[in-house]
């Protein structure tokens, strides 16, 4: 087994990395990633992205969103967490079998002090609370195992950017359990940086004190493709939001002119039903507006475009456009 270097902070490229490596880079054996994310939500493959994060902390923090390959829940990661990705032969002994990939971390953690325990499904644990969370993508004759260590995380943005308001939302996406998080660096009995972290840990996983030698240094063409990917797949809000099941939302919020009561369906990312109820008093009938909102993206910049070319103050009486997109996307 070898590494790939990785530098890159910025989650659309990590994961496009991931992806390229799985389907396209052939080096021959099996190899590993370690990689570091800017503050990011990572949405599992076929969940609701809408009900997964905090809509208004995500974007009053420039957190990413991005949508990933695997399965498994939404996890947030920032520079204070290490991601891990094996790719490896899609063998018998490796599918569905998350334990043969988080024994070896396991074990590596040990030599830094850190008494660790594979839980669940496809857990690590200390102490009974969750640093590591893992999800596999299957690909022809190839698997991708990957997982994440909370080494240093800021774990109050970890709550924030992922408590969904309590609205009701009824999916067909796989939810997210929320369960007890820390971090590995108090329970280290040496403290080191995550930079240290790293390069111990490939040490122990690959059992080669001198892996740099071995080094796979993506070529020109490999970053040329990764980038590619990156903006047709991952920088796209169709993959991030567009790709969320169908799902039910009723959403409602009491303004200075009344009540204002949203009840819609989103379907690959577009508005097909819409009903709007509630106390507030206007000139037009809001059926109009329903009608305008059909067919249009799930998305704030979209349904903002949409209502102020129109005569929004004819529909509602002191609710404004703010108000219209707040109780609508948060």
């Amino acid at each position: 087994m070898i590494s790939i270097r990785n530098v890159c902070n910025d989650p659309h490229f990590n994961l496009a990395l991931e992806e390229y490596a799985v389907k396209h880079l052939n080096l021959g054996e099996d190899f590993i990633i370690l990689w570091q994310n800017e503050p990011s939500v990572i949405i599992g493959r076929n969940q609701n992205t809408i009900e997964e994060i905090n809509s208004k902390f995500i974007n009053e923090n420039n957190i990413n969103v991005v949508r990933r390959l695997s399965g498994g829940g939404a996890v947030y990661h920032d520079l204070g967490n290490l991601n891990f990705t094996f790719i490896v032969k899609n063998n018998k002994d490796v599918v569905s079998n998350f334990r043969k990939f988080t024994e070896p971390i396991i074990k590596a953690l040990k030599n830094f002090g850190v008494n660790a325990e594979f839980s669940g499904r496809n857990d690590i644990t200390i102490d009974g609370k969750k640093f590591s969370g893992n999800a596999q993508y299957y690909f022809g004759d190839r698997l991708l195992h990957h997982g994440t260590i909370l080494f240093n995380s800021d774990l109050s943005v970890v709550q924030d950017a992922l408590n969904v308001k309590p609205e009701k939302i009824e999916s067909k996406g796989v939810k997210s359990v929320r369960s007890r998080v820390t971090n590995i660096y108090p329970y280290m009995a040496n403290k080191i940086t995550i930079e240290e972290f790293k390069d111990t840990l490939l040490k122990y996983l690959l059992e080669d004190e001198n892996y740099k030698q071995n080094e796979y240094i993506l070529s020109d063409k490999d970053l040329s493709s990764i980038r590619e990917l990156m903006s047709k797949r991952y920088s796209l809000w169709e993959w991030n939001y567009g790709e969320s099941p169908e799902f039910d939302i009723e959403k409602s919020k009491r303004f200075t002119g009344g009540k204002l009561d949203l009840r819609f369906n989103v379907k690959d990312g577009k508005i097909i039903n819409m009903k709007i109820l509630g106390d507030f008093f206007g000139k037009k009938e809001v059926t109009e507006l329903e009608a305008l909102l059909l067919g249009n993206q799930y998305k704030e910049a979209s349904v903002k475009e949409l209502l102020h070319s129109i005569d929004f103050e004819n529909y509602f009486a002191a609710i404004s456009i703010d108000d219209f997109m707040e109780c609508m996307f948060y």
